[in-house]
């Protein structure tokens, strides 16, 4: 049999003719590593920082480690059917959260995922849970206030809305109360709240969430939760995922306030997951970076210019602190990075002063930017007034015989701190607020019984409602304090009408 040379020449030369050159490059590895929801892949070397990845098994990763012979692969779900030899290929995707307004008065975990059991969420956007934080010319100073609800904060350590402020205490001093009134007094605000959860129980989780569905403010609250018995990326993905979330409202012209509770336990799953990627430990065995990943998250507060929308992020950082260590190495991080802090003291609350606030380690270094012109007219000397009353209460104590000054600055300053306490769950429009603080610092209340100061402002306010409820429209429409004379009158006409309850 003879091979003829043309006949096979023109053969091969009609099959690279007709050979089609589309080539599919896939970045494929393969995993050398696996334990402690931690893989190594060796082969992907494109690997972006923060990109998903996908196992054979759909189970997906997040690349962290990018170094030269492997990448290290934080895994976010089921590791026990990953094995060694697994291929893991790149999604192209970095990590990302569904957002929009479907969110709104659901529950979901760090991926965006319900857990509320009220079935999928249908939502047409997405965002990366890393942005980068708006620059300086894209915001604008703090000029607008966040009203809290609470007399202790909106009269001595004021919030504005872009603002970060730290609340910061021992466990178990009213934190998570303090951001849930918070919460509850946006009704009327316009305002989109979210609550991110992180590491605390399931139960604790959800007794929070029925107190908002209770007082209606879940209509306006996402609830982003990662709980104790998740493993340890989904606490370190939390705060990232609840703020791009908020970042979506945002950059839409909206106002979010968003809390944190709180940043210790993210800071520990971090040092967890740092550990298992053998990142180098340094002090309290936390890596180097632990200061970049909550200042990376906090930058993205803001109040944007108006050329942006006017949008604003207000950020409440939450840090617990042991027997009220305020220089240990996290707590000292997060103040650095925020716009003030709110002390909860552990001996103030255990002796009965709710909200603990303690106004002399706590502070806003936004200040009067962040109040109304009535409530900065009334509250000014409040903060004197009390550090002075701390510090003749130590010294009276001696026993020694008191002068009609001191005694008046001690009786002013017990109705001062009893003026300053609050029930559970009860926030108080900021109206309601200037009128007590009105009547305590022009000396209506020197004479009341320190025990019936809080009966006194009930009634009060019930009293200014229905025969003079000018005062009170007039502080809420101008943020204005209403005529002196007007207003002395009407608190002078109801303490007239008060019965105390030693009479």
């Amino acid at each position: 049999m003879s091979i003829n040379a043309e006949e096979i020449s023109t053969l091969i030369k009609k099959q690279i003719e007709n050979f089609d050159s589309d080539i599919e490059v896939t970045d494929v590895g393969t995993v050398i590593e696996i334990g402690d929801g931690i893989a190594r892949a060796h082969g992907l070397d494109n690997a972006m920082a923060g990109e998903l990845l996908e196992f054979s098994n759909g189970v997906m990763g997040l690349a962290q480690n990018l170094e030269e012979s492997n990448v290290g692969i934080v895994i976010l779900g089921p590791y026990e059917d990953i094995k060694e030899g697994d291929e893991v290929r790149r999604t192209g995707r970095i990590m990302q959260v569904p957002v929009g307004e479907e969110l709104l008065g659901r529950v979901v975990n760090p991926l965006g995922q319900p857990i509320d059991g009220r079935g999928a969420i249908e939502t047409s956007k997405s965002r990366p849970i890393e942005a980068q934080a708006p620059g300086v010319m894209d915001r604008k100073s703090v000029d607008e206030p966040l009203q809290t609800g609470i007399k202790a904060i909106d009269a001595l350590v004021p919030i504005g809305r872009g603002q970060r402020e730290l609340i910061i205490g021992d466990r178990q001093t009213g934190k998570t109360t303090v951001a849930v009134d918070t919460i509850l007094n946006q009704a009327d605000q316009d305002m989109i709240c979210i609550y991110v959860a992180i590491g605390q129980k399931e139960s604790t989780v959800r007794a929070t969430v029925e107190t908002f569905r209770k007082h209606g403010a879940l209509d306006y609250t996402i609830v982003v939760t990662a709980g104790a018995s998740d493993p340890a990326p989904l606490l370190y993905l939390s705060p990232y995922a609840g703020v791009a979330m908020g970042e979506e409202f945002m950059y839409n012209g909206r106002h979010v306030l968003v809390v944190y509770d709180d940043l210790s336990k993210q800071a520990v799953a971090y040092r967890e997951l740092s550990l298992l990627l053998r990142r180098p430990p340094g002090r309290e065995a936390f890596p180097g970076d632990v200061f970049y990943l909550h200042s990376r998250l906090l930058e993205r507060a803001a109040k944007l210019s108006d050329a942006r929308g006017g949008g604003s992020l207000t950020a409440l950082p939450f840090v617990e602190t042991q027997a009220g260590d305020i220089s240990a190495y996290i707590p000292t991080n997060v103040i650095s990075i925020t716009d003030g802090q709110i002390f909860l003291q552990s001996d103030l609350f255990f002796s009965g002063v709710r909200p603990a606030i303690n106004p002399g380690l706590s502070v806003s270094r936004v200040g009067g930017s962040a109040q109304i012109k009535a409530m900065k007219k009334v509250a000014g000397t409040l903060r004197l007034d009390l550090a002075s009353f701390r510090e003749l209460e130590a010294f009276s104590q001696f026993g020694s015989d008191l002068d009609k000054a001191t005694q008046a600055k001690l009786n002013r300053g017990q109705r001062t701190v009893e003026v300053l306490k609050q029930g559970l769950h009860k926030p108080m429009g900021v109206e309601k607020q200037v009128a007590i603080i009105y009547a305590l610092t022009r000396g209506f209340l020197d004479d009341i019984p320190v025990e019936d100061i809080q009966r006194f402002e009930e009634e009060m306010n019930i009293w200014i409602e229905n025969n003079q409820n000018d005062i009170f429209t007039t502080i809420r429409e101008t943020g204005n304090l209403p005529d002196e004379k007007e207003f002395s009158g009407a608190i002078e006409s109801f303490k007239n009408t008060f019965l105390p309850s030693n009479q």
